[in-house]
C-alpha cells in the first residue's frame, strides 16, 4: 500500500507505537502540523542516517499541549507504522515542507512467548549489570518496538531494527545485540570490583600444595 504523505526528517528512529513530544518551531512544520490537523492527516518522520532517507514512521498528532504567540506549538504524536520511501519531494509542490511517496511496510507479529520470554531474561540481566530499576512485565507484554530506545542500541542498530518486518526478527536481533553487550558489561563490573579492593586487607583462603 503506497501513499503521499507529508515528511518530518529528522536524525533520529522513531518506531511505531512510541509517544513522541515535539517542539515545533520551524514555519515549515508549523504549516506541516497545521495541515495535517485541519485535514485530518498523518505525516512521517523518516531518518535522516548516512545522508539519505530511506525509512521511517508514520505518525498521528494526538494532542496539540501549547501554542506561543510565535506560532510555534508543543504536540504529542504517536507512532503508527514503518515505510519505505519510495519518491521523495522536496518541498510537496505549493508548500513549505517535504513530503513522499511511501510504502507501508506489514508488520508480522509472530513472536513466541518462549522466545519473549528469553529476551526479556537478558533484558533483565543488563539493567542489574547497568544498576538501573526496571519494572518486572509478563514476557506477551515484551514488544521490541516498544523497549528498542531502552536497550543500548546506536542509531544504526535501531534503523536497522525499524526494517525489520516481523516480531521474530526483531527479537533474535535484539537477543544478539545483549548477548555481545552483557559480558562487556560484566567485565567492566568485575573490573571496577577488583579496582575496588585495591588497598584493602583481604582474606584469601588458604592452598594446599
Amino acid at each position: 500500500m503506497s501513499r503521499i504523505i507529508p515528511l518530518f526528517p529528522l536524525q533520529t528512529v522513531v518506531f511505531p507505537t512510541e509517544r513522541l513530544p515535539l517542539h515545533i518551531f520551524e514555519e515549515r512544520y508549523k504549516q506541516l502540523v497545521k495541515d495535517c490537523v485541519r485535514r485530518n492527516l498523518n505525516f512521517g518522520i523518516p531518518t535522516y542516517i548516512n545522508g539519505e532517507l530511506g525509512f521511517g514512521t508514520e505518525l498521528s498528532i494526538d494532542k496539540i499541549v501549547k501554542k506561543y504567540e510565535n506560532g510555534s506549538l508543543d504536540i504529542i504524536c504517536s507512532g503508527v507504522r514503518a515505510f519505505k520511501i519510495e519518491k521523495f519531494f522536496n518541498p510537496i509542490p505549493n508548500k513549505l515542507y517535504a513530503g513522499g511517496e511511501v510504502h507501508f511496510m506489514e508488520n508480522i507479529d509472530d513472536a513466541t512467548i518462549e522466545t519473549q520470554q528469553e529476551v526479556l531474561d537478558l533484558v533483565y540481566r543488563m539493567y542489574r549489570n547497568i544498576d538501573m530499576p526496571i519494572e518486572p512485565m509478563e514476557p506477551n507484554e515484551f514488544k521490541s518496538f516498544l523497549f528498542a530506545h531502552k536497550l543500548g542500541l546506536n542509531l544504526e542498530q535501531e534503523y536497522q531494527l525499524l526494517q525489520l518486518p516481523s516480531e521474530s526478527e526483531r527479537l533474535l536481533f535484539i537477543k544478539n545485540h545483549l548477548q555481545k553487550v552483557i559480558p562487556v558489561l560484566e567485565q567492566i563490573n568485575e573490573t571496577k570490583k577488583r579496582i575496588q579492593l585495591n588497598g584493602h586487607f583481604r582474606n584469601f583462603d588458604p592452598l594446599k600444595f
